[in-house]
């Protein structure tokens, strides 16, 4: 069995990549992204979080989110998006894969890939990489020519604080490391 470790920092700020089941593209569709939503903020009320950036892509989310003060749980967090937005999504009626006996017996579902992929943010150069990367992502996957391009990210919002320029991403940002893994 792995030995999945994973960093828990009190008020920390975390990248996280979650995938769908066999890399399925449901989450661009129209519902996909209001089950994703609606998931988000049914569980922000309870476990609340502040979302950094975030970048929905067909198969894939990227996210970073800051936890309050003293709370580490992102692992629960995730769990619990995943689950309200399983659950929504097979109460409509909409298909899910095939999934093994033994996964079954697990409790999973062919809607998400088993867990998550979390780095831990630790300072604010490498923040800025994170976010970089979650806005470059459409471009990196060939789903735009342009970041701007792309609607579903975050990265409309910060081009509205000016934080990047309207054409920001005509070229890799160099910002992130490009040895990282990033979950994909």
């Amino acid at each position: 069995m792995s030995d999945y470790r994973r960093w828990f920092v009190p008020g920390g700020t975390y990248f996280l990549t979650i995938v769908t089941y066999n890399r399925r593209p449901i989450l661009t569709t129209d519902i996909g992204r209001m089950l994703l939503r609606n998931a988000t903020n049914e569980i922000r009320t309870t476990k609340p979080f502040s979302m950094i950036a975030t970048v929905l892509l067909p198969d894939h989310w990227h996210v970073v989110l800051a936890l309050p003060r003293g709370d580490s749980d992102y692992s629960t967090r995730m769990k619990r998006i995943k689950e309200e937005f399983t659950k929504s999504w097979l109460e409509r009626g909409l298909p899910e894969a095939k999934v093994t006996d033994a996964q079954r017996k697990r409790g999973e579902r062919g809607v998400w890939q088993p867990r998550f992929w979390e780095h831990t943010v630790t300072d604010e150069r490498d923040l800025e990489g994170c976010v970089d990367y979650i806005h470059w992502n459409p471009r990196k996957h060939g789903l735009v020519s342009r970041v701007r391009d792309w609607p579903w990210s975050s990265f409309h919002r910060y081009v509205a604080a000016g934080h990047y320029p309207i054409d920001w991403g005509g070229v890799a940002p160099t910002t992130y490391p490009s040895t990282r893994d990033w979950g994909e």
